[in-house]
């Protein structure tokens, strides 16, 4: 297939294209909310071989001034009886414990930090000096948008990245095959150690890795497991009941709603997307959803430290 036009100053190793197919979505064989495992179709698409970078996204932000939702005060219009400060601008960051905490309250590791957003990824005295290979985070959906309405792109479904991850596998647990560490070897950046109090860091790195800094799938893509969970345009809905949201976090007002949400249900203020892929805090004693399969909801409004997204062109 011709390459279209308007890619050609974008494709040279940065997008690859991903012919259509059908293939086997989903998992019977992990947790609940991946099943039923289906067919589905998709048509041919170019995807970048990467999340987008920090550096990206600085150009972005240079070019259009564009603020991200964690850079701005939430309204609060949007969140009726929400405390005031807790609508000062902030995001969410992993925060480690310093002792075993109850694994079934995520909220012992996750904190609304204020001042945290994509240029301090960790709070308002961190920034992002050395980080620029690292994947942008602390973007909404919104923000994600954004950037890829600017690069004229968009951002994928869950199905076309699902079947970008499996590079060609058919029903594989892992981007690369059936093995979490084929040969002993990691092939991504996740959690080793006991979640969220150690990290033995076996695979080199605490918190985001450069892009590309493990192998490639079959399809030649990077960081399609681990590193950063990435935004899908599909709003999420249950196949089954999510066994625990181990990687997602209402904004305050919202906490209390349940994860089954939906736009067209009008008494729930917060919908969410799919995001997918799993991140560097994914760990086998807690989130082992650094597999293809995997979905977690993520609410529209709410940015955090292990979220970013990359972007496709539909040919």
């Amino acid at each position: 297939m011709l390459e279209p036009p308007i890619l050609k100053a974008r494709a040279s190793g940065r997008m690859l294209w991903i012919p259509g197919s059908d293939f086997l979505m989903g998992s019977d064989r992990h947790y609940r909310e991946e099943a039923p495992a289906h067919r589905v179709r998709v048509d041919g698409f170019w995807v970048d071989t990467c999340p987008v970078t920090n550096r990206d996204f600085s150009a972005f932000v240079e070019a259009t001034g564009y603020v991200t939702t964690a850079e701005r005060p939430a309204n609060p219009a949007d969140y009726p009886g929400a405390i005031m400060e807790m609508l000062a601008p902030s995001s969410v960051v992993f925060i480690k414990p310093k002792s075993p905490v109850d694994l079934t309250n995520h909220y012992n590791w996750w904190k609304y930090v204020r001042g945290a957003n994509w240029r301090h990824p960790r709070g308002p005295a961190s920034t992002i000096k050395g980080l620029l290979e690292h994947p942008v985070v602390h973007v909404t959906f919104d923000d994600a948008q954004a950037y890829a309405a600017w690069a004229g792109k968009e951002l994928p479904t869950e199905a076309e990245w699902e079947f970008a991850a499996r590079g060609g596998l058919e029903a594989a647990d892992y981007v690369w095959g059936e093995e979490m560490l084929p040969g002993g070897r990691h092939m991504a950046n996740t959690w080793q150690g006991e979640f969220p109090v150690q990290n033995s860091r076996e695979d080199g790195f605490e918190g985001t890795s450069p892009v590309g800094s493990f192998p490639a799938n079959g399809y030649g893509l990077f960081d399609m497991a681990g590193n950063v969970w990435e935004w899908t345009t599909d709003w999420y809905q249950e196949h089954g009941m999510i066994d625990s949201p181990c990687c997602t976090i209402s904004n305050p007002v919202g906490a209390e709603l349940s994860n089954s949400y939906d736009p067209r249900q009008p008494q729930i203020s917060i919908p969410r997307k799919v995001m997918k892929g799993g991140s560097h805090l994914c760990a086998p004693n807690y989130c082992r959803r650094y597999r293809p399969a995997a979905r977690m909801a993520q609410p529209v409004d709410t940015a955090t430290c292990h979220l970013g997204f990359r972007c496709i062109v539909r040919s």
